[in-house]
């Protein structure tokens, strides 16, 4: 390196002190004394809480950090995830009539040969198996509220893909000290003042505590006030309202009525008028919120779904107003600066993309960090990569609302076709006659694999006609015999393996 190089992240939280424990391991900072990272953590910058839940990438980056699986299970009061159980997104609840669907996180059982899904689309739809319950031994599983491993089963691993629940602010505290233990610094103090340079970078991060905070590279980790990249640098904001509705949310914590009471180890998302409410099942308290817009439903209306979903004990919980805008800044790094997190960009709480999102721009700066020559050599590559990843979720995350036969307005509202993507319009006119497949997506610019959008389409009752080609697909006696093994292997899993609350208190344990 020509000389050494600094890197100053404003704002804690998730996203801060991921970034900086991420940064700090991948550099080797311990034993680089040519680099030096810091992390000014304000007050004035909480943790939103709606990103209590992650995706299976989360088990990756915890192992990379040398953070301790068990260790984490106990401070964060985390538990397991193995996917979204969805409630009433298809229609309309009525007093007879409810519908729920599974997206897994484990992928559909397939041979070397071939697929199991053409065979389950060319079954008779009145007799058939849900989609998720037929090519997947996990629907039985976290139906049955069984645990995704054994105890003894090793860290980060076990016979079904799970993720994580979490206390996002004990989250923070845990990254926090394992980033100090990277050797990253740490300080407290409130940004005043941003003062540029000639050249249209950042020169100074002013704070009363410390005065002027110089760097090579910052990365704004300040929320949704963009303090650097919106504030400073006038990045503009992308809004994908017109394709995603919800911008507002209540989220509470409700303590469980008994300590040993089931627990869950799904998110529960269930679908009210004008959006959904997440139920999420920590160690000691369920997370709980309804999200909702404003354009449809108005703050006093949406306390009364919470309170509905809430039943008897509503009075106990005190509601949290979350507001936000989806969408996302066309330039997530100018210059010397980066976003990472909610300064970047912010959809929906919907598959818990705000950390998938945090983890995949971490660790692109990782791996394009200019260790010599222009600080910001990768921004034009890391803002293609990134803007194309938001694009993406933002189409994954419609294929949720746009397959609805809900009666309400934002239902319908989200059915019309201009507020569905180009893109998204084109697939689902393929799928029409043929299943997702890899060939769709370009892997590095996915946060989701073409068997999520399969889950999602067929657990929507979306129509894939393969009937004209059905001499294409031969083994069908095979397949129904690989069905039925599927069913007796999720009975047994379910026998076998411990329920997730078992699971959990062993874990918490066996400190």
């Amino acid at each position: 390196m020509d000389h050494k190089r600094s890197i100053l992240i404003v704002g804690g939280g998730t996203a801060g002190w991921l970034t900086a424990a991420y940064l700090a391991k991948f550099l080797d900072l311990a034993r680089n004394p040519a680099l030096e990272i810091t992390v000014l953590d304000s007050p004035d910058i909480g943790t939103i809480g709606v990103g209590e839940g992650a995706f299976p990438t989360m088990r990756t980056t915890l192992q990379f950090l040398g953070i301790d699986e068990s260790l984490f299970i106990r401070e964060t009061a985390a538990t397991f995830k193995q996917g979204i159980r969805f409630v009433d997104w298809l229609r309309t609840p009525s007093d007879s009539e409810s519908s729920h669907y599974f997206h897994p996180f484990e992928a559909p059982f397939y041979t070397e040969d071939a697929s199991l899904v053409p065979y389950w689309l060319l079954q008779d739809e009145r007799h058939r198996r849900p989609f998720a319950e037929a090519v997947t031994i996990q629907n039985q599983v976290a139906d049955a509220r069984r645990g995704p491993k054994r105890p003894e089963e090793g860290a980060f691993t076990g016979p079904l893909n799970y993720a994580y629940h979490f206390d996002a602010s004990k989250l923070g505290a845990m990254l926090a000290k394992r980033a100090s233990e990277l050797g990253v610094q740490h300080l407290n103090g409130r940004v005043t003042d941003i003062r540029l340079r000639q050249d249209g970078a950042i020169d100074t991060v002013t704070t009363v505590e410390h005065g002027g905070l110089s760097a090579d590279l910052f990365i704004d980790c300040s929320g949704f006030r963009a303090e650097l990249i919106g504030g400073a640098l006038g990045s503009p904001f992308k809004s994908a309202k017109r394709y995603l509705f919800t911008d507002r949310a209540l989220a509470c914590k409700l303590p469980y009525p008994k300590a040993d009471g089931p627990l869950e180890s799904v998110t529960v998302a269930t679908a009210h008028q004008a959006g959904w409410t997440w139920d999420i099942g920590l160690a000691g308290a369920r997370g709980i919120g309804t999200v909702y817009s404003s354009a449809h439903m108005d703050d006093a209306a949406a306390e009364q779904v919470l309170a509905r979903y809430v039943g008897a004990r509503a009075d106990a919980v005190s509601p949290r107003l979350i507001t936000f805008e989806p969408g996302y800044r066309e330039q997530q790094w100018i210059k010397n600066c980066v976003a990472v997190g909610l300064s970047a960009g912010f959809l929906e709480p919907l598959e818990s993309t705000g950390v998938v999102l945090i983890e995949a721009a971490v660790s692109m700066i990782a791996e394009l960090f200019p260790h010599n020559g222009p600080i910001d050599a990768p921004a034009k590559r890391f803002n293609t990569l990134m803007t194309a990843r938001f694009d993406n979720i933002i189409t994954f995350l419609k294929l949720h609302y746009c397959l609805s036969r809900r009666e309400e307005a934002f239902w319908r509202d989200n059915v019309a076709p201009t507020s569905i993507p180009e893109r998204l319009q084109e697939l689902l006119e393929q799928w029409r006659y043929r299943p997702p497949n890899r060939y769709d997506f370009i892997l590095d610019l996915e946060s989701f694999a073409f068997f999520n959008y399969q889950y999602i389409l067929y657990g929507m009752d979306f129509r894939t006609d393969l009937s004209s080609g059905r001499a294409d697909f031969p083994n069908a006696r095979a397949a129904e015999k690989l069905f039925q093994k599927i069913q007796l292997f999720g009975e047994r899993a379910t026998a076998e393996l411990p329920t997730h609350r078992a699971l959990i208190e062993q874990i918490a344990a066996s400190a």
